[in-house]
């Protein structure tokens, strides 16, 4: 894969990890531009809903939080600026029908999983792949629970089982600005 293969598909190469989240040296910088931390994304996705949500965490990080954050893509078939496609790069890269992002908040410590609690933040977002979303992304907030059914993943593995079961069935209720 090259960056040229989305061209002309209408289509971002949508970075997992943003750009912007690994900026302390230029080698973290650069390893967020390999292919295989980007996936296709409708611009105004890409661009608008999961870019409100990615500078609303920085914000948090400015807060004294830190985050796990898992995120991916499943389904096939999305809508880009150029229409609806369903892989692009001659058939090399499969275009998602849907973006998803879970964002664990914690404040700064130590001994993560074990801070975990059925109380902890957890935002979940998923989002049609498709360039007429609109940038809000808290109305795209949904269930950890909910992307585990559609994606066949299962996100929050590492947390004993009674906490996971509490924090994957509710949705974030929390401020998104």
């Amino acid at each position: 894969m090259k960056p040229s293969d989305y061209s002309g598909y209408g289509f971002d190469r949508g970075h997992n990890c943003p750009s912007a989240d690994r900026t302390a040296t230029l080698d973290d910088n650069s390893a967020t531009f390999l292919m295989s931390n980007m996936m296709p994304q409708a611009p105004n996705n890409n661009q608008q809903t999961w870019g409100n949500l990615e500078d609303y965490c920085r914000k948090l990080v400015g807060q004294g939080n830190e985050f796990y954050i898992v995120c991916g893509g499943y389904g096939r078939g999305g809508t880009g600026s150029a229409g609806y496609y369903t892989t692009i790069a001659g058939g090399k890269v499969t275009v998602p029908s849907n973006c998803w992002k879970v964002v664990v908040v914690l404040p700064v410590g130590n001994n993560d999983v074990s801070r975990v609690s059925s109380s902890t933040r957890i935002i979940a977002i998923n989002t049609p792949n498709d360039n007429s979303l609109y940038s809000a992304w808290g109305g795209y907030r949904t269930t950890v629970d909910a992307i585990e059914a559609a994606s066949g993943l299962d996100i929050l593995s590492a947390l004993p089982l009674s906490v996971q079961n509490a924090v994957e069935a509710k949705p974030d209720t929390g401020p998104t600005n």
